[in-house]
C-alpha cells in the first residue's frame, strides 16, 4: 500500500506520512458521496451561500496556519503561500456571491407556442485529481463551483501534500458542510480509475501533466464520463519592437519565477523582435538575476526551492542536454549544492527543434529566448508547440496586439501583462493544454446539467 508523505524541499527531511484507503474505504467514501448528493441537492441556495461563504472567512482567519503548511510542503515562499490563501478564499466567495445569478432558469425566445426555459442543475458525484504546485488554489477552483451548484465531489490530491489536503477538508468541515459533500481520498492511480468508472461517479477534473491527463481522459471516455483537462503549458511571451521593455522584462521574469516557476501558466518562452534582442535580454537577465534562491519561510523570499530532488534533476537534465546541443547560455543557474531542492534562474538561447527543451514544459525556473524578424514570423513559433495555454504580447500598438491574440493558439492571451489568475476569468486551454474551462460562469458549468423544460400550452 502506497503512502503520501510530507517532505520538506528546503531540508529534504520526511516530517509525516499517511497510508492509502482500502478498497473497501473508497467504496464506503462512494456511498457517501451518492448519499450526500441526494440531500445536497436540494439544499437551498441561501444555505449553500452561507457556507461558501463561512469557507472564505476560515481561509482568511487562518491564513497563516493555511500558508505556513504550503511552505512546509511544497516549497512556497511564504508570501506567495498568503497570496494562495487570499486567492483562494476569494474564490468561494466569487460563487457564494454569483450562485443565484448562475442558477437563475434561461427563457428562450422560440418560434413555437407555449415556453421553453433552460434549467441548471447539478448532475452527481464528481472525482477532482490535483496537483501539487498551488493545493489550496487547484481545489477552490474546482470545489467551489460544484458544490455551490449542489454537486458533491472526492479530492485526491498530490502525494506531496497531505497535511495540505487535510486541512481543506478541515476547512469545508468546520464551515457547515454536510458529511460526504467534500470529500479527501488517500488513494492510487489504480483506485482513482476504480472511482472515475463507477456508476455513482458522473464527472472527472484533472489538473496535472499531459501523460495524467491522458490516463484519465481514458478511463473517462471508456466509461462514458464528463472530463475537464487543465494540463501543461509553454507559454509564449512575444515582445514587438515598440513595447516598453522595462516593463516587459520584469512582467516576463516574474511570471516564470513565480512559485519557482513551477505553474502551468508561467511565462517559459521569450521571442523579442531583432531590433531590441540584445536589449530585451539584457534586461530580463538582469530581473532574472534577482530571483535568488532562498529560506521560503523568510517574509522577504521571492523564491524558494523547487518541489523536490527530483523535480530539480529533471530541470537540470533538460538544460543539460540542451547546451550539450550548442544552446547558449544567457544566465548561468542550475542545482545549488546542499541539501534542498533549490535551483537558480536559468535563461537559454539557441535553442532548436531538435532539442528537447524545444517542445517540452520546462517546469521550474529555467527559460528560453528567441529573436524574430517579423510578426508572423514570432507567432509561427509561438504555435510551434504542442501547448496552447496563455500567451502574451508586448507592444503599445493595439492593432498588432490584437492581432498577435487572434493568431495565438491559446485559451488566453494578455496584452501588456502575464497570466493573472482572478475567479471572474475563465481559465484553460487547448491543444495537448487540455480542454474545459475553470472559473467564472464558464467553470461553473461545466459539470451542469442544462435541462430544457418545454410547455407548449403555457
Amino acid at each position: 500500500m502506497g503512502v503520501y508523505s510530507t517532505i520538506n524541499p528546503a531540508t529534504g527531511e520526511t516530517l509525516a506520512t499517511f497510508e492509502e484507503i482500502s478498497d473497501a474505504e473508497l467504496q464506503q467514501m462512494l456511498a457517501r458521496s451518492a448519499d450526500a448528493y441526494r440531500s445536497w441537492r436540494g439544499t437551498g441556495l441561501a444555505e449553500r451561500k452561507a457556507i461558501l461563504t463561512r469557507v472564505a472567512e476560515i481561509h482568511r482567519a487562518r491564513a497563516e496556519d493555511l500558508a505556513s503548511l504550503l511552505t512546509l510542503e511544497m516549497g512556497k515562499p511564504i508570501a506567495q503561500a498568503r497570496g494562495e490563501v487570499d486567492l483562494s478564499a476569494a474564490i468561494y466567495q466569487y460563487y457564494a456571491d454569483h450562485v443565484e445569478e448562475f442558477m437563475a432558469d434561461e427563457q428562450l425566445e422560440i418560434s413555437g407556442p407555449g415556453t421553453a426555459v433552460v434549467r441548471t442543475e447539478p448532475i452527481g458525484p464528481l472525482v477532482g485529481v490535483m496537483p501539487w504546485n498551488f493545493p489550496y488554489y487547484q481545489v477552490a477552483r474546482f470545489a467551489a463551483p460544484n458544490i455551490a451548484l449542489g454537486n458533491t465531489v472526492i479530492i485526491k490530491h498530490a502525494r506531496n501534500c497531505p497535511q495540505s489536503a487535510l486541512a481543506i477538508e478541515k476547512v469545508l468541515t468546520e464551515a457547515g458542510l454536510p458529511e460526504g459533500v467534500y470529500q479527501n481520498a488517500f488513494i492510487s492511480s489504480q483506485q482513482v480509475a476504480d472511482a472515475i468508472a463507477d456508476d455513482r461517479v458522473q464527472g472527472v477534473s484533472l489538473t496535472g501533466s499531459e501523460k495524467a491527463g491522458a490516463a484519465v481522459a481514458e478511463v473517462a471516455g471508456r466509461n462514458l464520463k464528463k472530463c475537464v483537462l487543465e494540463l501543461g503549458g509553454s507559454d509564449p511571451v512575444i515582445v514587438l519592437q515598440d513595447a516598453d521593455l522595462d516593463a516587459a522584462a520584469q512582467a516576463a521574469a516574474g511570471n516564470r519565477l513565480f512559485n519557482a516557476g513551477q505553474a502551468c501558466t508561467a511565462s517559459k518562452r521569450f521571442l523579442a523582435h531583432s531590433s531590441i534582442y540584445d536589449a530585451f535580454v539584457e534586461k530580463l537577465v538582469a530581473h532574472m538575476s534577482a530571483f535568488e534562491p532562498a529560506d521560503p519561510t523568510s517574509a522577504d523570499a521571492r523564491m524558494g526551492p523547487l518541489s523536490s530532488a527530483g523535480a530539480a534533476k529533471e530541470i537540470d537534465e533538460l538544460v543539460g542536454a540542451a547546451v550539450a546541443g550548442g544552446a547558449q547560455v544567457l544566465l548561468e543557474g542550475g542545482k545549488v549544492d546542499g541539501e534542498g531542492a533549490y535551483y537558480r534562474p536559468t535563461l537559454l538561447g539557441g535553442v532548436t527543434p531538435e532539442m528537447n527543451l524545444y517542445r517540452e514544459e520546462v517546469f521550474g525556473p529555467a527559460g528560453v529566448v528567441y529573436r524574430f524578424e517579423t510578426i508572423d514570423e514570432a507567432i509561427e513559433v509561438a504555435n510551434d508547440s504542442p501547448y496552447g495555454l496563455a500567451a502574451s504580447v508586448f507592444t503599445e500598438d493595439m492593432e498588432q496586439a490584437q492581432y498577435v491574440a487572434e493568431a495565438l493558439e491559446t485559451g488566453m492571451v494578455w496584452i501588456n501583462g502575464t497570466s493573472k489568475s482572478s475567479p471572474d476569468l475563465p481559465f484553460g486551454g487547448v491543444k495537448k493544454s487540455g480542454f474545459g474551462r475553470e472559473l467564472s460562469h464558464f467553470g461553473f458549468n461545466e459539470f451542469a446539467n442544462k435541462k430544457l423544460v418545454r410547455n407548449p400550452r403555457a
